[in-house]
């Protein structure tokens, strides 16, 4: 089944409805900023001062105290959403393979982002940058994102999250919202880059994808060949319960010290198995942020 079929894009339509519908605006919404200009929120006042616009004069405040002030307005600056999406080859593993969900997943973000008029750019990674969707709006961009996001294939070795966000942090853009779509399984530690996009005011996201076998492998024991996904290296391993245990008590303290870092530092968090569809991980994120109850 194609990546992106017509089903899929009928989904989209449907969470960007439903988040439009029962939040004003988007998963993104709550976080836009307000800045002084000339909207329709009243602010508050300031002294006229000569060639200033007449239209702004609050003439009620005239006639009552013979005063000339200026009515201020807040206006809405839209919400810059950058995902950082985990290309390493880790993500090409499960059924369906966790790039393919994590993919899935960015589109429709972005397409919520983008119906409610927010600017999105999607940087690929793994152990470097890989190709980036540069800043746009307006959700008739959708169809060149999605092509962006089929071209893009599970490369590089290890992740190096920390690597990444450097140079993300780097580039000349405003700050925003910054999503990172990943196993988050970096050698070095996957806090260091998160430490990075924090240290440097992007609000940011975590949605952290894992396949159900990752969690919970199945019965292998005895004399087996392993083989690390991301550097291809074999290696012959006896497989026994003990060894199953550990192995499960390792992915558990793991997902627990993603979860744990992301409380501490107040950050966004979705941890998901790729066993849940696209949509209904939309719908529980929305949950999760009071859009849909």
């Amino acid at each position: 089944m194609a990546l992106f079929d017509s089903d899929f894009l009928k989904k989209l339509e449907y969470l960007s409805l439903i988040s439009r519908r029962v939040f004003r605006g988007s998963l993104m919404a709550q976080r836009r900023t307000m800045q002084l200009g000339s909207g329709i929120e009243f602010a508050d006042h300031r002294e006229y001062t000569p060639g200033d616009d007449f239209r702004y004069l609050d003439w009620n405040l005239y006639a009552r105290h013979d005063e000339l002030l200026l009515k201020r307005f807040q206006e809405e600056e839209d919400l810059h959403v950058y995902f950082l999406l985990d290309c390493s080859r880790s993500m090409a593993f499960g059924d369906p393979a966790k790039f393919d969900f994590a993919r899935q997943v960015t589109a429709a973000l972005a397409y919520i982002a983008l119906a409610d008029l927010d600017r999105i750019s999607v940087t690929a990674f793994a152990d470097d940058i890989i190709a980036d969707f540069p800043l746009t709006r307006g959700k008739g961009r959708i169809l060149s994102l999605l092509k962006f996001l089929e071209s893009l294939p599970p490369i590089g070795q290890d992740t190096n999250l920390a690597r990444v966000a450097t140079g993300f942090i780097h580039r000349d853009q405003r700050r925003g919202l910054a999503i990172v779509v990943s196993d988050l399984y970096d050698p070095s530690g996957f806090d260091r880059g998160l430490d990075l996009l924090r240290h440097r005011r992007y609000e940011t996201r975590v949605v952290q994808v894992h396949d159900k076998y990752e969690r919970e492998p199945p019965d292998m024991l005895g004399d087996v060949e392993m083989w690390d996904v991301e550097s291809g290296l074999a290696r012959k391993v006896t497989v026994t319960e003990k060894n199953l245990r550990q192995y499960r008590q390792l992915f558990d303290e793991f997902q627990d010290s993603v979860e744990g870092y992301c409380n501490r530092h107040s950050l966004g968090c979705t941890q998901t198995s790729t066993e849940l569809s696209f949509d209904q991980l939309i719908l529980r994120m929305m949950r999760q942020t009071g859009v849909v109850r």
